[in-house]
């Protein structure tokens, strides 16, 4: 398994955990998330983007699905889709680019549709 590989393994299973403390370790204080919500820049703005997160996917009735992964070399490409109480997060992807053991930079654009 490469770097690559191992890293985006640990980071979806702190996902999916909500393991907030996990999440961050894989991310450096230079790493930088861009989103169609935001460019969130070192761990401080990283960890309050994820803390978000986990507060719409923690709610009961909340679902999660990967519908594909692809690794080529220092980047890794998510495919995924989910539903909150509170929105439909239908055609979303990812892109993260991991040159050593953390993520260094991450994308990710997604349809959201607000159910209220």
């Amino acid at each position: 398994m490469s770097d690559t590989e191992a890293v985006l393994d640990h980071h979806l299973e702190a996902f999916a955990t909500q393991d907030l403390e996990a999440v961050m370790a894989d991310y450096a204080a230079g790493s930088t998330v861009v989103t169609n919500l935001g460019v969130f820049r070192g761990l401080d703005e990283i960890e309050g983007l994820f803390a978000d997160l986990f507060d719409e996917f923690g709610q009961e009735g909340s679902t999660i699905e990967v519908d594909d992964t692809i690794v080529e070399d220092e980047f890794a490409y998510l495919l995924w889709h989910g539903d909150t109480p509170d929105n439909v997060y239908g055609f979303c992807t990812d892109t993260f680019h991991i040159p050593a053991e953390t993520i260094e930079f991450q994308t990710f654009a997604g349809s959201i549709e607000p159910k209220h």
